[in-house]
């Protein structure tokens, strides 16, 4: 048996077009960075972190839920008064919502992460010790017994004297 072939030879299918891939990379990536939102928190309250000469950075930071303590920021000086504020996310609270918010915490960690989670108290360097305590018997209640102080490093003498 003979083979025939074909007039043309053995077209295939046509080649697939790419110059317009550039194109719609960019569109995906500019609509993910305009419809992205950082985790950041807007702070409502002054931090002026006290010093330290031994810190440590804090290994899983989605581990890490802040509590963060000082006087208002100047806009809220007028309706809140300057004594020192706790802000839980993104309000001022109380120090009986630290539990909710705790337990509101641990339930965004996976089931295996909840052991290993960490309250940061990032407190302002002038706020009284009692309320801090107080802060801390709440995260007792609350068996959050992981607590770091956010704090700034302290540079070297041997820095300072240059």
């Amino acid at each position: 048996m003979a083979i025939i072939q074909r007039k043309g030879g053995g077209k295939g299918t046509p080649g697939i077009s790419t110059s317009s891939l550039p194109d719609i990379v960019f569109m995906i990536l500019f609509f993910f960075m305009a419809t992205t939102t950082m985790r950041e928190v807007e702070l409502k309250v002054q931090i002026d972190s006290p010093k330290a000469s031994e810190a440590q950075k804090l290994e899983k930071k989605s581990l890490v839920s802040y509590i963060y303590v000082g006087p208002p920021k100047k806009e809220f000086v007028q309706q809140l008064g300057t004594a020192p504020r706790i802000q839980l996310n993104g309000a001022y609270s109380s120090l009986t919502n630290i539990t909710e918010f705790i337990a509101a915490e641990r339930d965004k960690l996976k089931e295996n992460e909840r052991p290993d989670m960490t309250v940061s108290l990032k407190i302002d360097a002038t706020t009284k010790m009692g309320l801090v305590t107080d802060i801390k018997q709440e995260l007792r209640r609350a068996n959050a017994l992981s607590i770091s102080y956010a704090a700034a490093k302290e540079k070297d003498k041997a820095q300072q004297g240059r």
